[in-house]
């Protein structure tokens, strides 16, 4: 199992950027990581995953371009740069990891964190 603390959260201009961190301990060899996110009154969704070497990611559409997903194997740390926020990426974005290959759907996935709070400003 992984136990996942994401970090880096909080309140921000429409415009703007913010890195959300996500520290992974416990069995964390070979995994794919991957952030989602939940904003009020919606689903999960899919925002970004990446391979446990860093040579495959994928993106959600809405993120595509804005993004970017990346991990330091080392540090046992997955980020999440995001740009030119806009005020429909308020979310709780949380992390989570599975063994073997990243995919994008909410129910591969089998270690989550709690989440951290991303709000936007107008």
């Amino acid at each position: 199992q992984v136990q996942l603390v994401e970090s880096g959260g909080g309140l921000v201009q429409a415009g703007g950027s913010l890195r959300l961190s996500c520290a992974a301990s416990g069995r964390t060899f070979r995994t794919a990581m991957a952030w989602f996110r939940q904003a009020p009154g919606k689903e999960r969704e899919f925002v970004a995953a990446i391979s446990w070497n860093s040579g495959s990611t994928y993106y959600a559409d809405s993120v595509k371009g804005r993004f970017t997903i990346s991990r330091d194997n080392a540090k046992n740390t997955v980020y999440l740069q995001m740009n030119s926020l806009k005020p429909e990426d308020t979310a709780v974005y949380y992390c989570a990891s599975r063994d073997g290959a990243p995919y994008v759907h909410i129910d591969n996935y089998n270690s989550w964190g709690e989440g951290t709070q991303v709000t936007l400003s107008s």
